[in-house]
């Protein structure tokens, strides 16, 4: 149970229930060399360890939860500041995909998240950083919807055409459940996307908390504290 400060709290109900479950026969494996009595070994395990527990059911799974935060890498050597912005992204690949051509070119995407991307100078690091709130706070015009979705739609099927390795984040569960590998599928999925389905999800990022990862020479990056404040 390692050093008796850890446990300095432990009372014998706590030790017992410990050694109950961590050591015992359930699930565990033994191997020895060298024994000569083999009955003997088993019979000394038998005695030394408590009888397998019964099976117990499988605890249900937790749902993941996006919480955000700050990661910042400090590489003043480098002469110049990485900065990314990420927010929790909707579950439905294609809406994810169309509002991240929605953020502009520096945006990206990956299964739960959703961002912008911005390199500069050190000393324009705070600027760069207005820019990509600027471009996550500005909510995405009807036009910019529709721009966003033709965008979307030939990136998904160019990556099914072509096979691509980016064709996992193009075609991912959400898109396989309901239509499978099928170009004619896929583009459905996507013309299916309305300006009222990006809106929410849009609307939704913006709730959920941002996140920051700077990498470089990082002195002029704000804290991800003083962003979160401008997305209330």
């Amino acid at each position: 149970m390692g050093r008796s400060y850890y446990t300095a709290g432990a009372g014998r109900p706590a030790i017992m229930s410990f050694r109950e479950k961590a050591y015992s026969l359930n699930g565990a494996v033994l191997a020895a060399t060298g024994i000569a009595d083999h009955e003997a070994f088993v019979r000394m395990v038998e005695d030394e360890f408590p009888a397998p527990a019964p099976g117990t059911e499988a605890a249900a799974p937790v749902a993941s939860e996006y919480l955000g935060g700050e990661a910042r890498v400090s590489a003043p050597s480098t002469g110049y500041a990485h900065v990314a912005l990420a927010f929790q992204g909707p579950t439905s690949a294609p809406v994810m995909n169309v509002l991240k051509h929605c953020l502009g070119a520096s945006s990206f995407a990956a299964p739960g998240i959703i961002g912008v991307y911005g390199g500069s100078a050190p000393g324009d690091a705070s600027a760069t950083v207005d820019a990509l709130s600027a471009a996550v706070g500005a909510a995405p015009s009807a036009d910019a919807v529709a721009s966003a979705k033709a965008a979307a739609k030939a990136e998904a099927l160019a990556a099914l055409d072509g096979g691509s390795q980016s064709l996992a984040d193009a075609m991912t569960a959400s898109v396989l459940d309901s239509c499978g590998f099928s170009a004619a599928a896929l583009a459905e999925s996507y013309d299916a996307v309305s300006a009222d389905d990006v809106s929410k999800a849009y609307d939704a990022m913006l709730k959920s908390k941002v996140s920051l990862a700077a990498v470089g020479d990082i002195s002029g990056v704000p804290y991800q504290a003083s962003i979160a404040s401008r997305f209330g």
